[in-house]
């Protein structure tokens, strides 16, 4: 939206997880691991966004109770966007986060396919998102921050949906 908060809010969140990180190892476990970082960010990120990642990471657990298979990663996927568009109010076309997590999750559905390479199709969901987030520069705003912006104001690729393609790509790099 122009402010700069986005930018701040997930320097935060990515400060927060660099410490929890370093103070103890983060659980091993699938759904441990995301409903953890939901309580982290919804407790140090701040802002809509760590109330929509937390949303986001604690449908996205659920699925992976006792089983963590590449296609419940993919059903994980589709519950934290289910359970952030139910919460936030917000669609693909808004011009928000959901905009390139939408994209993303598109493509990784391609996990539920037998014999499915996990990096290839991260990496595909990596570029859906990107492509996604670049997108948003044309669109109108209809929820979130800009929407109060005027449009011929809003200039840059949508914050959130930028935020979320570098989360995905950096989750890409980490994994590679």
């Amino acid at each position: 939206a122009g402010d700069g908060d986005c930018g701040h809010t997930h320097a935060r969140a990515a400060r927060a997880i660099q410490e929890w990180v370093r103070a103890r190892p983060p659980p091993t476990d699938s759904a441990q691991l995301l409903s953890a970082l939901a309580d982290l960010l919804l407790e140090k990120m701040g802002g809509s966004s760590g109330v929509l990642y937390g949303l986001f990471l604690t449908a996205a657990a659920r699925p992976l109770h006792n089983r963590s298979d590449l296609p419940t990663w993919a059903d994980a996927i589709d519950a934290g966007v289910e359970a952030m568009q139910r919460y936030g109010g917000a669609a693909p076309g808004d011009r928000t986060m959901l905009d390139s997590l939408c994209a993303a999750a598109q493509a990784l559905r391609a996990l539920r396919s037998p014999g499915a390479d996990p990096l290839s199709v991260l990496a595909t969901a990596v570029q859906s998102a990107e492509a996604a987030a670049e997108a948003t520069r044309q669109m109108e705003a209809a929820a979130g921050r800009a929407s109060y912006i005027s449009s011929a104001r809003l200039l840059q690729p949508d914050p959130g949906a930028v935020a979320v393609a570098a989360v995905l790509r950096a989750v890409l790099e980490g994994l590679q």
